[in-house]
């Protein structure tokens, strides 16, 4: 099961098509990667927009990468944080309507996490119920600072509370990073400053005091949680010796397995220390499907780790079920259950 991978919304992207702040999009992005990685990007729009848009190209590449289902979420294109209210309303109706339409047109191979305006905490509220009690979508995808003011921000803190109400998965995903100019070179925004972002973004959760208030929050990190995992004994020593640093209740270590991480992290070596910190029972498949920056040789890095054939197997699948709370009789459980037996592999 991979827990992620994106889709584009064609529809979303009619909405504001002729908006200003859509017109300013390119050379904003210019700036932020460097003109080399910008016109790569553009080079390659067509080829990973079809993976984002087609649904029966996105089955044909699941079967031939041995995945027998995905965990839809919103491209993190089609984020927008600069919405205003109204037509955010609309951006997030929109997205989520269509990954409902995939997954109810293949059930037994999607399942869907849908958006919400984190700019608009209130409307998030009401977004998220609706995302998870009307469309029956898992939970949603955020980005690391919708807000301009960190995801600790207060304002969120009722947006935090409905996602533990709903047991439902919150899936952090960055776009982009707030290093600026110094990383538009070699595409160091996305190489360094993408886990950054979720690094920050974590550490806020942590030190700000969000996973005490809310301990049952189902929290999966993309990218396996950035740079946190990998030296997390810094943030342990501050919190001992900084007051600023020691308002939450617990080591930061130990919220460390209280989050899910995904596989993306391109080292055999890199997946064992994130077991080792975090749990294997934290760790969930992912490819970051379908762009180019994706992880796809995961059995091939799985069977070069320390973890035995069971946890393997737990990393492929089980976690993710249980992460997402799926009844063993889920229809896309059952018919992967199913083509197994016939020996019909994704």
């Amino acid at each position: 099961m991979d827990m992620h991978c994106h889709l584009l919304v064609p529809q979303v992207e009619e909405l504001v098509a002729e908006r200003e702040e859509k017109r300013r999009e390119p050379a904003l992005q210019a700036a932020l990667l460097g003109q080399a990685s910008h016109a790569h990007n553009q080079a390659m729009r067509e080829q990973i927009g079809e993976r984002l848009r087609d649904v029966g190209r996105r089955l044909e590449d699941m079967d031939r990468l041995g995945i027998d289902i995905q965990v839809l979420s919103p491209s993190p294109t089609q984020y927008y944080p600069w919405a205003d209210e109204e037509l955010a309303a609309r951006l997030v109706e929109t997205q989520n309507a269509g990954i409902v339409r995939a997954c109810a047109a293949h059930p037994e191979r999607f399942l869907g996490l849908g958006a919400v305006a984190l700019q608009h905490p209130a409307l998030a509220v009401s977004q998220l119920r609706d995302a998870v009690e009307r469309h029956g979508l898992l939970g949603v995808e955020i980005s690391s600072d919708p807000t301009g003011r960190g995801l600790d921000d207060p304002e969120l803190d009722p947006f935090w509370a409905e996602a533990q109400r709903l047991q439902c998965v919150v899936f952090l995903h960055p776009l982009g990073t707030s290093l600026g100019e110094r990383v538009n070179r070699y595409y160091l925004a996305n190489i360094i400053g993408q886990p950054l972002e979720t690094t920050v973004a974590l550490s806020q959760l942590i030190f700000g005091g969000v996973l005490d208030r809310y301990p049952g929050l189902r929290l999966c990190a993309a990218h396996g949680g950035g740079y946190l995992p990998f030296a997390i004994g810094r943030s342990d020593h501050a919190h001992g010796v900084r007051p600023e640093a020691g308002a939450c209740r617990a080591m930061p270590s130990d919220y460390l397995r209280r989050i899910w991480y995904d596989t993306v992290v391109f080292r055999a070596e890199a997946l064992d220390e994130l077991a080792r910190v975090a749990g294997v029972r934290r760790i969930v498949a992912g490819t970051d499907y379908p762009f180019d920056m994706g992880e796809y040789a995961l059995h091939e890095m799985l069977r070069g780790t320390c973890l035995g054939s069971a946890d393997i197997e737990a990393v492929l699948g089980r976690n993710a079920i249980e992460l997402l709370g799926l009844p063993a009789d889920h229809p896309a459980l059952a018919a992967a259950r199913a083509r197994l037996s016939t020996g019909v592999k994704a």
